[in-house]
């Protein structure tokens, strides 16, 4: 890890970047503009396709997430996994009742035409820097940047402010994390199941299909008396209206051929955290944690065996990644 930041620090010097991330006036040359999109020809016969009514048409044309040219993308799933936290005693006391600490590591995961690599680290700003020095070595800022993320107000947050100046990134709300959200709110909002389940029924294709207007609009019309909890109610309306512009239209995307999900950044978060933190019984300490997750992404990018005879990194995709 202390080889990461200080090969993050040069790298992104080298770029015309500050150590923090910010470029200077020269830097510019290597980032890319504006985003590459799909021909509009392409994404109205898509959404032609997919509309399951005539009248639902103009409102998926104007969703405002872009169709990205998949050719020209490099795909980043960002996201927290939590282990449970070493106490500093095992003497019991009244904290012992409470809710276990959890220790947190970010995963990054890097997509770019069929190559993966992994980084990993404590805090999405720290992360963030190394994926933009991952982003720098590897030619990938000119290309479009599409960030999927789980619709945690401070990831996206901190995604923006550390690229304010890079004009060709989308963030893609996951479509498996919007479904599950909308599943908890409304099991806290309505009285029962069928009720619950039957306003889904009408609200899951309006999000799908991209339509968040019309999926905000079903959940104002909930007649009271099915109400249970309002302020859940008013907290999923939330949510929506937060997230309206990195809801996509889904089932575009979908004829489209491109991404709706931050799968592959689960898989990676299984991979090197969860598949060997999480037994019954384990706990663990910050830099315990850190280093084991901070090895296994090192196996799985392919780049022990350098780093065990030279102490370098290619910092690079390979196959095994």
């Amino acid at each position: 890890m202390a080889f990461l930041e200080h090969h993050a620090t040069s790298i992104l010097q080298a770029h015309g970047f500050t150590a923090q991330g910010v470029p200077a006036e020269g830097a510019t040359d290597c980032i890319r503009q504006s985003l590459v999109t799909l021909p509009s020809e392409r994404v109205e016969r898509a959404i032609q396709a997919c509309a399951p009514e005539p009248e639902w048409v103009a409102e998926m044309a104007r969703n405002p997430v872009p169709y990205e040219d998949p050719t020209c993308s490099t795909h980043i799933s960002l996201d927290d996994v939590g282990v449970k936290g070493q106490k500093a005693t095992r003497k019991r006391s009244d904290a012992s009742s409470q809710e276990p600490k959890r220790v947190y590591n970010t995963i990054a995961h890097i997509a770019h035409t069929g190559q993966a690599y992994i980084l990993t680290g404590q805090g999405v700003a720290r992360v963030l820097r190394l994926v933009l020095a991952f982003l720098l070595h590897n030619q990938l800022l000119m290309s479009n940047l599409l960030f999927f993320v789980d619709g945690q107000r401070t990831l996206y947050t901190t995604i923006l402010a550390a690229f304010p100046w890079l004009k060709a990134l989308q963030i893609v709300l996951d479509w498996f994390h919007l479904e599950k959200r909308c599943k908890e709110e409304l099991s806290r909002a309505l009285k029962g199941r069928e009720i619950r389940n039957s306003l889904l029924e009408e609200l899951l294709p309006c999000l799908w299909h991209g339509c968040v207007d019309r999926a905000i609009a079903r959940l104002q019309a909930v007649e009271p008396l099915h109400i249970k909890d309002e302020k859940a109610l008013s907290d999923l309306i939330g949510y929506l209206e937060r997230n309206r512009p990195y809801i996509p239209c889904y089932s575009v995307r979908k004829q489209l051929g491109l991404p709706n999900s931050s799968n592959r950044g689960e898989k990676a978060n299984d991979l090197v955290v969860s598949a060997r933190q999480k037994h019954n019984g384990m706990s663990w300490s910050k830099p315990g944690s850190v280093a084991l997750a901070a090895v296994t992404a090192l196996v799985r990018n392919g780049e022990y065996k350098r780093w065990f005879q030279t102490g370098t990194l290619s910092f690079a995709f390979s196959a095994s990644g």
